[in-house]
């Protein structure tokens, strides 16, 4: 029976370039000049620092761009609330999301289902295996999934027949 994978993963050696990235223009742009922003990655987590928000919202900016340079998806990254920091500084949490979460697995399922094709959507951790009779029926579940408005960075992949 063919089957295939939703899963939700970022490439962390493309989120350590983009950063790079980051930290290369900040290190250049003038109006950085003397400034104490940083940025650091922890495992999943990105930390942010500026001095101040302006200075936070020009490295958004950046983040934004050099990510997207890097094709690594946006909806992967989970913007936290900015909270004060040492000095008058801000400091900000990004989270970078592995894995398809609970929730959105259960959306997922719950949409297919109702379209009533005849296929099966089985939660296996933090990824769906998706498996029916007929590989036309599983490329409308992957478009399907597309069109769906989740805040998930998708990836349709192990597709056997």
């Amino acid at each position: 029976m063919p089957s295939f994978d939703i899963v939700s993963r970022t490439d962390l050696q493309e989120v350590d370039n983009a950063i790079n990235g980051v930290r290369r223009e900040i290190a250049q742009r003038f109006d950085f000049k003397g400034s104490k922003c940083a940025l650091e990655r922890n495992d999943t987590e990105v930390t942010l620092l500026a001095d101040d928000d302006f200075k936070l919202r020009q490295i958004h900016d950046l983040v934004h761009t050099h990510f997207t340079r890097r094709k690594v998806d946006l909806r992967a990254l989970d913007f936290k609330e900015p909270e004060s920091a040492a000095g008058g500084a801000l400091r900000q949490t990004l989270l970078v999301k592995q894995g398809v979460d609970q929730d959105a697995a259960r959306e997922i399922v719950k949409k297919v289902k109702a379209t009533k094709m005849k296929v099966q959507v089985a939660i296996q951790g933090d990824q769906l295996r998706v498996t029916g009779k007929k590989r036309d029926d599983l490329q409308q579940v992957i478009t399907l999934c597309r069109e769906l408005d989740l805040k998930l960075a998708l990836q349709f992949e192990n597709m056997r027949d």
